[in-house]
């Protein structure tokens, strides 16, 4: 299990996160999203001890990561940022990590290589980005770690590649009871993939859901009217997000959806619909900034 406490992080006078709270039980894919510069690398760099925080503490299976070398070995970082060993192919990474992780294992190594279609003896600066994060990725689960930390792995792989990362993590975390924390901007594959997201928004933990519970914590509401109605009218309904077209209305809601909809009821409409809102919406809502009025932009 992981256990992120208050972790805050600055460099210099920017306060990069600030008093991060979660944790990832064992057996978990947790799913990290933000926008770009939220926080998320700092983050996972910090919690895999690259980077050390200015308060707070990151503890797996109650020990201290910082400075404890016992439990970086089980410990595998795959960053957004892939760096090699200069003029070196997979081979020769896949030695220098053989020395560090003692459960890395080279049939692992060559079974998974062969999976991506990876030729392991050529330079990995002739590979491009996409393959050099599947080398990443592939050198990561050789060493058998039992947290694994994937900063944008999903990041230029085409859908092939990215369906044979997902089936991989889910198949590795089934069998070893691994705890795993993956960011990403494709919301999509989060979705499907993760137990659990947290959502950096303002250099916090803006949400911290099971994806059940977010499922159902939001959910969109849509209704047509016999005319024109404008927002004034949904004042005593608890609603965000409010969208209208011609007669029909549409707005989101973190209250109970069967109450709204009675609610709805009063003012007569011909229907009334319910859906759950996708992670990209719920997303889209805890953004700040997200609504921008685009009107005069081309025009004199």
């Amino acid at each position: 299990m992981i256990e992120v406490n208050g972790i805050t992080k600055k460099f210099g006078n920017l306060t990069a996160i600030q008093d991060i709270t979660f944790q990832v039980e064992s057996g978990m894919i947790y799913g990290l999203v933000g926008y770009n510069g939220a926080g998320k690398t700092t983050l996972l760099k910090t919690m895999a001890d690259v980077y050390r925080p200015d308060s707070g503490s990151v503890l797996v299976n109650g020990q201290p990561v910082r400075d404890n070398p016992a439990v970086k070995q089980n410990l595998f970082l795959v960053p957004d940022d892939l760096y090699f060993l200069p003029y070196s192919g997979m081979e020769q990474m896949a030695a220098f990590y053989a020395n560090f992780y003692p459960g890395f294992r080279m049939d692992t190594f060559h079974r998974l290589a062969d999976a991506f279609g990876l030729e392991t003896k050529k330079r990995l600066s002739g590979f491009s980005k996409g393959m050099q994060r599947q080398a990443e990725l592939v050198l990561g689960l050789s060493a058998h770690p039992n947290v694994l930390l994937l900063d944008e792995s999903f990041d230029g792989l085409d859908p092939q590649k990215r369906a044979i990362v997902k089936n991989l993590v889910t198949q590795y975390v089934a069998e070893t009871d691994t705890s795993v924390i993956i960011s990403s901007h494709n919301l999509h594959e989060l979705s499907d993939l993760c137990d659990r997201i947290g959502l950096i928004n303002g250099k916090t933990l803006a949400l911290d859901y099971s994806v059940e519970e977010m499922s159902h914590s939001r959910c969109k509401i849509r209704a047509v009217f016999a005319q024109e109605m404008s927002e004034e009218y949904f004042n005593g309904i608890p609603h965000t997000r409010f969208r209208q077209d011609g007669k029909i209305i549409s707005f989101s809601t973190a209250e109970n959806p069967d109450v709204v909809t009675k609610q709805l009821q009063s003012l007569k409409p011909l229907l009334v619909e319910q859906f759950p809102l996708t992670l990209e919406e719920i997303f889209l809502e805890e953004m700040e900034g997200t609504d921008y009025d685009f009107s005069g932009f081309f025009t004199e």
